[in-house]
C-alpha cells in the first residue's frame, strides 16, 4: 500500500555493451577477459566494429578518472527504452547496441526477462557525426487479429550532423531526413491519447525534432505511413532486389525560433484552444486597445523551450498559417544485401552503382527555410539556464531542472512557475500517471461524494518523480503541492528513463481494443545491471486530513512496529492489537492487518486465536448491508484453519502409546506374506539400508512433527468452504504431512481420531492420502529402523479407504480403482524405495482384504444359487486389481536390488580414481526407469561401473556365477543378484556396450584420461555379437574419434614429425602423451571393426527382450538398438584407415621424425580419408608409383629400427615415466606389424624381415636374430649383410682395445682382410660388448648362408680363421 520500486527485467551482459562503446574501459587482466560463454553467445566478433581503436591511456593522470568513468558510464551514453520495454538502445558517439529482451531461467530457477544485445555496430555515414539523440518508436500492427498491438519498433536516431535516420530493430536503414544543417539537440514523440473529458482537444501523433534554432515536427500519420513502406521495400529488396516502390512523403512544419539566445530542450505541449477571456486578453497584450477578436477562438500549437534568455519561452503557433512543407529527398532504404537511395530529382526509388550512390550522399538536399516563429513570452532570469524539460502526461504541467539544483514545476497554461524542489543537481525526471481503481472506494461518513461510490469517474493523479545522482536517491512528489510519497537508495549511476508516448499508429477505436504492459518510468542501474520501475498507489494523491485511507496506513504501520517490538505485558500486548485493528476503516486494509498479524512468528496461537474472534463477532454485530463479505469469510476461514490446528496439536500432546505388541508373525499376517516371502523382503531391506545410509547432522530443534501455527495458516486455504492445500514445495508438503500423521506413524498419538478431525475439517481422503504417503515416502530412514509403523501405516491406510469418498461403491468392478491408482503412482514415482516398497505391501495388503471383505458381504446378501454375476464381477476386479499390485511390487523389488547395487562401494578402492569417477550416481524410481527406455538399466549399472573401474572380466565372471572364491564381497553378489532381476536388460552384450559407451563419453569430457578410452575398448572386444560390436565400434568412430583422428593427422603432416605438446593441445586437445594413447586405440577399434565384419555374416541378430514387468517402458532408444541400425562397414575403407592409424601411431609411439604421413599416399588414398567408413570410396589399386614405394619403405625401416631400440637398447637407471611411456608398446609386435604394413603398402616384405634381422644382431640379440633368419626368403642378400656386420664387430675388437695379442694377431692375417677391416665403420654398431664366441656362432651362419661359389666366401673363410684365432687368445 506504499511506494515501491520493482525489478522487472535485468541485463545478460551489460559490461560486455560497455565495453563495446568504451573500449578504453576493457579489463586487461586475464580473468576479465574470460567470459561466461552462455552469457556471451549472442555476441559476434564480426558486428563490433573496431575492437582495436583503443587509445592510449596515462594510468597516473588518468587512473582515477578512468575508475569513476566505470561505474558512471552510463551518464555519457544515449539512451532509449520503448515503452512496450521490447528494445533497448545504448548509443555514444558513432557506435550503437540495440538490445532485445528475452526470457531466461536466472539464479532462483524463475523465468525473467532478460535484455540481450540484437545488434550492435557503427551508425555514423558522415565523417565526424556523432549520436545526439535517440528514441524506440513501436508502431501499431495493422493486421486484424493484432489490432492494438504493436508490430515492430523503430529507432530514431539524430546526428551532429543534422540528419535524422529511421533504423529497424535489426541496425537496417530504412530512411534518412535532412531538414536542417545544424546538430539535431533533442528527439521527442507524442502519440495519441484519447481525450479525458469532453471538452479537451484530441491531440495528433507527431515527432519533434529540436535544432539550435529550430523546431521541426513531424506528422505522426505521415511517418508511420512511411516507414511502412520502408521497411516493406526492404524485405522485398532483400528477397528479389529488383522492385521499386515509392514511399508516401513526410509532410513536416518548420519553425525558426526567435528572439531566444540559446535552447537545450523543448517540449511540444500540441494544438490548445484558448477560452473567450483569455482570447480577449491575448489580444489586447499584442494589438492593444484597438485589436479585434474572431468569433471563435484559433486553434495554436504550443511549445515551450528551455535555455537562456529567457530561461524558459513560450511560443505559439496558429494552425492554418502556414502550408505543410512535403519531404523531397533524402529517403535511404537500406539492406544486408543492397541499399537504394530515393533521387533528389524524381523520387523514384533506384538502384545505382556504389559510385553513383556516394555522389548523390555527397551532395546534400535543398533546405528548406523555417518559419519565423517569435517568442510571445517566458520567464526572464538572465544567471539560470534550463537543462531540461519533461512534460506531464496529461500535458497541463511540466517539470524543468536548471544549472542551479532546481527543479521547477510549470504550469503550461499559465506559462508560470508554481513551484521549486531546491537540492538537485543534475537532476533527472520523468512522470506517473496514475488511475483510481473504482473497487477501492469507501464511501465517506456523513459526507455525500459524486467520488464516493463506485460507478462514479475514475480519478487520474500525478507524480513527479526525481532522481538526484549526486546523492542516489529516487524521490516521488504529489503535485501540485503534495508531500513526498516515495524515497528510495538506489545509486548514484544510474539513469532515469520516462519515454513520454507509447504506440504510434493507434486512433480512438483501436487504441480500446488492447492495452499492452507499458512502464511509466524505468529506472536502468549499470552496477546490478537490472531495469526497475515505480509503482505508486492512487491513494497516495489523496488529502491526509480528508483520507481514510492515510489513516488507515498510519495505523497499519504503527501495527507492524508493534509486532516487531517485545511487550512484557501479553495481555496488554493483545488488547492494543485489537484495538488497532477495529479502528481501521477499509475492509482491504483490514484484511491486510489481519494477515500481518497471523504472519506474525512472536504472537502466541491463543493471542492469534482471540483476535481474529473478536474481528469476528465485530463484524457479525454490525448491519448486515455495511460488513464486507470478503473480510467475514476471511475471518471465519482462519478460525477454521486455527481450530484444526488446535486439535491436532492437542492430539499430538497426548501421552498414547499401543501396548499391543508387535512381531514377525503379525507383520506377515499383516502383509499377507508367507515365512519364505518375509524373510526375503527383510533381506533386501538390510541390505538397501547397509549401502544406503548415510551420516546426516541433525539439530535439537528440527523436531518431527512440530509445525509453527504462522506456517500451519500459510500451507493451508479454504475456498468456497472447501479446504485445500495451497501449491508449497515438497519440504513444506513434507512439514505439513508430518504435522499430521508423524505421531501417528510411530504410535504416539491416536489414529482414528486424527483420521476422524481431519475428515471433518474439510480435508479429503485424497489429500490426506497424499500428505500420508509423502511423509512416509521421506522419512525412509525412520521408517526402515522401526518396523512397526508398517502397522501403524496398514492401520491409517485403512481408515482412510474407509471414507466415505475415498473408493466409490458404484466404481466399476471391471476398472481399476483411482484411490489405489494414486498410490501406486505415489510409489512409482519415489525415490525411496526401501519406503515406497513396503507402503506397496501395505497398500496391496489393505487393497486385498477391503475387496475380500466386500466379497463377503455381497455373498451374503446374495441367495445360495441365485446371482452368481455379482461374485463374478467381485473377483475380476479383485484380479485386474491384484495384477497391478503385483506388477508394481516386482518392480519395486528390481528397482530396489538395482538402487542397492548402484550405491555399493568397491572393496579393494582403485588405485586411481579420477573426478568423474567421484560423483555420486542419481538415485532411481520405477517412473525414470519406466521413461529411461530399453536401456534404461544397463545405463545406470553402466555408470556404477564406471564409478567402480571394473574389468571387463570381472563382469563377465559374475555373469557365469564363477566368484565363488570372493562371496564376501558384497559387490559381486549384488552384482549377480542385478543379473538374476535382468537378465534380458543386463545381458552380457547389452552390458559391455553401454560400458564401452559410458567410458568414451567420460574420455570424450576428459580426453587426458586416456585409460578411459582404453577401457571402452577393452569392453568392445568383449561384445560377443558381431552385429552390436560393429554398430558400437562405427558409432564411437563417427561421433568422438574421427574428428579428432583427422585433427592429429594434418597436425603430424603439417610440421612433419611426432608434434610436441603444445602443438597437440592446440589442435587435437590433448597432451602428447594422450595423443599416443588416442592413436592406439583407435588402432585397436579399427581393428575390432574389421573382425567384427568378417565374422557379423556367420552371426545372426541378436533379439532384443525385455522382462515381463517393464514391457511398458518407454523413453529414448537403447544404444544397442541404436547400433544395430547401422550400416556395415566398408572393410577396405576401414583397412585403409587402419593403415594410417598404424603409421601414426608408430610416429608418435617412438617420435619419429622426418615422417609425413599423408605422403605416403597418393591422391585416391587421401582422398578417401575421413569419409563415412560405411560409403565405398575410390581406393588405391594397381601397382603403386616406385617413389611412393620407395618413401614407405624408408619409413618402415625407421619404424623397426625404432621398435628394435626400444627393446634392446641399453638404458641405465630407467625413470618411471619412461616405463610409463613404453607400456603402450607391449601391446603390439612392432616388427610383424611392420611386415603387415608392408604387405598393404605394396612394399618388400623380406626387405623388412632382412633389416629386423641385421638390427637384431646390431643390438647384440643374436638369439632373437636366429630366430628371426627362419622368416627371411633371400638369404644370400642377408648373409651379405651379416657379413659386414661380423667385419664391424671383428673391427671394433682389434682397432679399438689396442692389446699386443691383438696387434700380433692382426699382423698374422691376410693382407686383404686387414684392407677390409680397416674399412668398416665401427660407429653404425649399436652394442660393442658382444661375446667373441657369439660372433663366431654368427660367422658359421654366415658360412651357412653363403654359397660356395659367392665373391665373399673366402672373406668368410679368413673371418672364421680369425674369429678362432681371437677367441684363443
Amino acid at each position: 500500500m506504499a511506494c515501491s520500486i520493482v525489478q522487472f527485467c535485468s541485463f545478460q551482459d551489460l559490461q560486455s555493451a560497455r565495453d563495446f562503446l568504451f573500449p578504453q574501459l576493457r579489463e586487461e587482466t586475464p580473468g576479465a577477459l574470460r567470459r561466461d560463454p552462455s552469457k556471451s553467445s549472442n555476441w559476434e566478433d564480426d558486428s563490433w566494429g573496431a575492437w582495436e581503436e583503443t587509445e592510449p591511456q596515462e594510468p597516473e593522470e588518468e587512473g582515477n578518472a578512468s575508475k569513476t568513468q566505470k561505474t558512471s558510464w552510463l551518464q555519457e551514453c544515449v539512451l532509449s527504452l520503448s515503452p512496450t520495454s521490447d528494445l533497448m538502445v545504448i548509443a555514444r558517439e558513432q557506435k550503437a547496441a540495440f538490445l532485445v529482451p528475452k526470457w531466461k531461467h536466472g539464479d532462483k530457477g524463475k523465468e525473467e526477462m532478460q535484455f540481450a544485445v540484437g545488434w550492435s555496430g557503427s551508425l555514423s555515414v558522415e565523417e565526424g557525426e556523432y549520436v545526439t539523440s535517440a528514441l524506440c518508436i513501436p508502431l501499431a500492427s495493422q493486421k486484424r487479429s493484432s489490432t492494438g498491438r504493436p508490430d515492430w519498433t523503430c529507432i530514431v536516431v539524430g546526428f551532429t550532423s543534422g540528419y535524422v535516420r529511421f533504423y529497424t530493430e535489426s541496425g537496417v536503414l530504412l530512411l534518412a531526413q535532412l531538414l536542417n544543417e545544424d546538430k539535431v539537440l533533442q528527439l521527442k514523440c507524442r502519440t495519441y491519447e484519447i481525450p479525458r473529458h469532453p471538452g479537451v482537444t484530441e491531440q495528433n501523433e507527431e515527432l519533434s525534432i529540436l535544432y539550435p534554432a529550430a523546431i521541426v515536427t513531424i506528422d505522426g500519420f505521415s511517418l508511420f505511413q512511411s516507414l511502412r513502406a520502408c521497411r516493406n521495400q526492404v524485405a522485398k529488396a532483400a528477397a528479389s532486389g529488383n522492385e521499386n516502390i515509392q514511399p508516401p512523403p513526410l509532410a513536416y512544419k518548420k519553425w525558426g525560433l526567435q528572439d531566444i539566445d540559446t535552447i537545450i530542450d523543448h517540449a511540444s505541449i500540441g494544438i490548445m484552444t484558448l477560452s473567450p477571456f483569455d482570447q480577449m486578453k491575448t489580444a489586447s497584450v499584442i494589438g492593444g486597445i484597438n485589436a479585434t477578436i474572431k468569433n471563435s477562438p484559433p486553434a495554436m500549437s504550443q511549445y515551450i523551450t528551455v535555455g537562456s534568455s529567457p530561461f524558459t519561452g513560450f511560443f505559439y503557433a496558429l494552425e492554418g498559417s502556414t502550408q505543410p512543407l512535403l519531404s523531397h529527398v533524402a529517403l535511404a532504404v537500406a539492406s544486408k544485401l543492397t541499399s537504394a537511395l530515393f533521387s533528389a530529382a524524381s523520387g523514384w526509388l533506384g538502384w545505382k552503382s556504389k559510385h553513383e550512390e556516394e555522389t548523390v550522399q555527397k551532395q546534400k538536399p535543398k533546405m528548406e527555410p523555417a518559419t519565423p516563429l517569435a517568442v510571445r513570452f517566458g520567464l526572464p532570469d538572465s544567471r539560470r539556464h534550463g537543462e531540461s524539460i519533461c512534460l506531464s502526461p496529461c500535458n497541463t504541467l511540466a517539470a524543468v531542472t536548471d544549472d542551479f539544483g532546481r527543479v521547477i514545476l510549470l504550469d503550461v497554461a499559465r506559462g508560470i512557475a508554481i513551484r521549486m524542489w531546491k537540492g538537485y543537481r543534475d537532476a533527472q525526471i520523468g512522470w506517473i500517471q496514475i488511475v483510481e481503481d473504482l473497487h477501492e472506494r469507501v464511501p465517506e461518513k456523513g459526507e455525500f461524494s459524486p467520488f464516493g461510490n463506485t460507478q462514479g469517474p475514475s480519478r487520474v493523479a500525478q507524480f513527479l518523480v526525481i532522481y538526484a545522482p549526486r546523492r542516489g536517491i529516487l524521490e516521488v512528489w504529489n503535485t501540485q503541492q503534495g508531500p513526498r510519497v516515495g524515497a528510495f537508495n538506489v545509486g548514484k549511476h544510474c539513469r532515469l528513463l520516462y519515454p513520454g508516448y507509447k504506440i504510434m499508429g493507434l486512433n480512438n477505436v483501436t487504441s480500446q481494443s488492447w492495452q499492452p504492459q507499458t512502464y511509466q518510468i524505468c529506472l536502468v542501474d549499470p552496477v546490478s545491471a537490472s531495469v526497475k520501475t515505480v509503482n505508486v498507489p492512487f491513494h497516495l494523491a489523496l488529502s491526509d486530513k480528508k483520507s481514510e485511507r492515510a489513516k488507515d496506513l498510519h495505523l497499519v504501520k504503527k501495527l507492524a512496529a508493534l509486532l516487531k517490538s517485545k511487550s512484557p505485558w501479553p495481555d496488554s500486548f493483545e488488547t492494543e492489537i485489537k484495538e488497532l485493528i477495529l479502528d481501521i476503516k477499509y475492509p482491504a486494509t483490514k484484511r491486510q492487518a489481519l494477515e500481518s498479524i497471523l504472519a506474525s512468528e512472536r504472537l502466541s496461537f491463543s493471542c492469534l486465536r482471540n483476535v481474529t474472534q473478536t474481528l469476528m463477532d465485530t463484524l457479525k454485530n454490525q448491519e448486515l448491508e455495511s460488513v464486507d463479505e470478503g473480510l467475514l469469510q476471511f475471518c471465519a476461514n482462519q478460525l477454521k484453519l486455527l481450530h484444526l490446528y488446535e486439535s491436532v496439536s492437542q492430539l499430538n500432546s497426548v501421552d498414547f502409546h499401543s501396548d499391543t505388541p508387535f512381531s514377525d508373525n503379525d507383520l506377515a499376517v499383516l502383509l499377507r506374506l508367507d515365512d519364505k516371502e518375509l524373510v526375503k523382503l527383510r533381506a533386501l531391506l538390510e541390505k538397501y539400508k547397509h549401502e544406503n545410509t548415510k551420516t546426516t547432522v541433525r539439530f535439537s530443534e528440527d523436531a518431527d512433527g512440530v509445525l509453527p501455527v504462522k506456517t500451519f495458516l500459510e500451507y493451508l486455504e479454504y475456498e468456497k468452504d472447501v479446504l485445500s492445500i495451497k501449491k508449497i514445495s515438497e519440504e513444506e508438503y513434507v512439514a505439513l504431512g508430518s504435522f499430521f500423521f508423524w505421531k501417528c506413524l510411530h504410535g504416539e498419538s491416536s489414529t482414528e481420531d486424527m483420521c476422524h478431525t481431519l475428515e471433518s475439517a474439510g480435508l479429503s481422503p485424497q489429500q490426506l492420502l497424499s500428505l500420508l504417503l509423502s511423509v512416509w515416502l521421506s522419512k525412509e530412514k525412520d521408517i526402515l529402523d522401526k518396523p512397526q509403523s508398517v502397522c501403524c501405516l496398514h492401520t491409517m491406510l485403512s481408515l482412510l479407504s474407509k471414507m466415505k469418498v475415498a473408493i466409490d461403491e458404484t466404481w466399476d468392478s471391471q476398472s481399476v480403482s483411482p484411490w489405489w491408482q494414486q498410490m501406486r503412482m505415489a510409489c512409482i514415482q519415489s525415490e525411496n524405495n526401501g519406503a515406497a516398497l513396503l507402503s506397496a505391501h501395505v497398500g496391496h495388503s489393505v487393497a486385498a482384504q477391503m475387496s475380500s471383505n466386500s466379497t463377503d458381504k455381497r455373498f451374503s446378501q446374495t441367495a445360495l444359487g441365485a446371482d452368481a454375476e455379482a461374485l463374478t464381477d467381485s473377483w475380476e476386479a479383485l484380479s485386474l486389481d491384484t495384477e497391478y499390485w503385483k506388477l508394481l511390487l516386482k518392480q519395486l523389488e528390481d528397482c530396489l536390488i538395482l538402487q542397492t547395487l548402484l550405491h555399493s562401494k568397491a572393496s579393494p578402492p582403485a588405485a586411481k580414481v579420477s573426478s568423474p569417477q567421484t560423483e555420486p550416481l542419481p538415485r532411481l524410481s520405477v517412473k525414470k526407469l519406466l521413461e529411461g527406455g530399453k536401456g534404461g538399466v544397463a545405463d545406470s549399472v553402466a555408470k556404477w561401473i564406471f564409478k567402480q573401474d571394473l574389468s571387463p572380466e570381472l563382469l563377465k565372471c559374475a555373469n557365469q556365477e564363477r566368484d565363488s572364491e570372493n562371496p564376501d564381497e558384497p559387490k559381486e553378489d549384488l552384482l549377480c543378484l542385478a543379473y538374476e532381476q535382468f537378465p534380458c536388460s543386463l545381458e552380457l552384450d547389452v552390458l559391455h556396450a553401454h560400458c564401452c559407451w559410458e567410458y568414451v563419453v567420460q574420455w570424450n569430457k576428459d580426453p587426458e584420461e586416456a585409460r578411459f578410452l582404453v577401457r571402452s575398448i577393452e569392453h568392445l572386444k568383449h561384445i560377443l555379437n558381431a552385429h552390436v560390436q560393429n554398430g558400437i565400434a562405427l558409432m564411437m568412430w563417427n561421433t568422438f574419434l574421427v574428428k579428432r583422428f583427422s585433427a592429429a593427422t594434418y597436425l603430424m603432416d603439417k610440421v612433419g614429425k611426432s608434434p610436441k605438446d603444445r602443438l597437440c593441445r592446440r589442435d587435437v586437445g590433448m597432451s602428447d602423451t594422450a595423443v599416443t594413447s588416442f592413436l592406439g586405440s583407435c588402432l585397436d577399434l579399427l581393428q575390432t571393426s574389421l573382425e567384427a565384419d568378417i565374422s557379423r555374416d556367420e552371426m545372426q541378430m541378436p533379439v532384443l527382450d525385455t522382462e515381463d514387468a517393464w514391457l511398458s517402458v518407454e523413453g529414448p532408444i537403447s544404444i544397442v538398438e541404436l547400433a544395430l541400425e547401422q550400416k556395415p562397414i566398408h572393410y577396405p575403407l576401414v583397412e585403409h584407415h587402419s593403415i594410417l592409424c598404424s603409421i601414426l601411431y608408430a610416429a608418435m609411439r617412438f617420435s619419429l621424425k622426418s615422417v609425413k604421413p599423408l605422403a605416403l599416399f597418393d591422391s585416391k588414398g587421401k582422398n578417401a580419408f575421413f569419409k563415412d567408413l560405411t560409403s565405398i570410396q575410390l581406393l588405391p589399386s594397381g601397382e603403386m608409383d616406385p617413389n611412393f614405394i620407395s618413401v614407405r619403405q624408408q619409413f618402415l625401416l625407421k619404424v623397426v629400427s625404432a621398435a628394435v631400440q626400444a627393446q634392446h637398447s641399453v638404458t641405465k637407471d630407467k625413470e618411471p615415466s619412461e616405463e610409463a611411456a613404453t607400456t603402450h608398446w607391449k601391446d603390439h609386435n612392432w616388427p610383424v606389424l611392420a611386415v603387415d604394413l608392408a604387405h598393404h603398402l605394396q612394399v618388400s616384405e623380406d626387405v623388412i624381415r632382412r633389416h629386423y634381422v641385421g638390427e637384431l644382431y646390431n643390438y647384440g640379440a643374436d638369439l632373437l636374430g636366429e630366430e628371426a633368419i627362419l622368416q627371411v626368403h633371400d638369404k644370400e642378400v642377408l648373409a651379405s649383410q651379416l657379413l659386414v656386420l661380423t667385419g664391424q664387430r671383428l673391427a671394433h675388437a682389434l682397432f679399438h682395445t689396442q692389446t699386443k695379442e691383438g696387434m700380433e694377431l692382426l699382423a698374422r692375417l691376410p693382407p686383404t682382410l686387414c684392407t677390409w677391416l680397416k674399412a668398416m665403420n665401427t660407429q653404425d654398431l649399436q652394442n660393442t660388448d658382444v661375446p667373441i664366441a657369439t660372433t663366431a656362432k654368427l660367422v658359421h651362419k654366415v658360412m651357412e648362408l653363403l654359397p660356395e661359389k659367392h665373391g665373399q666366401y673366402s672373406l668368410a673363410l679368413h673371418l672364421i680363421e680369425a674369429v678362432e684365432a681371437m677367441a684363443t687368445l
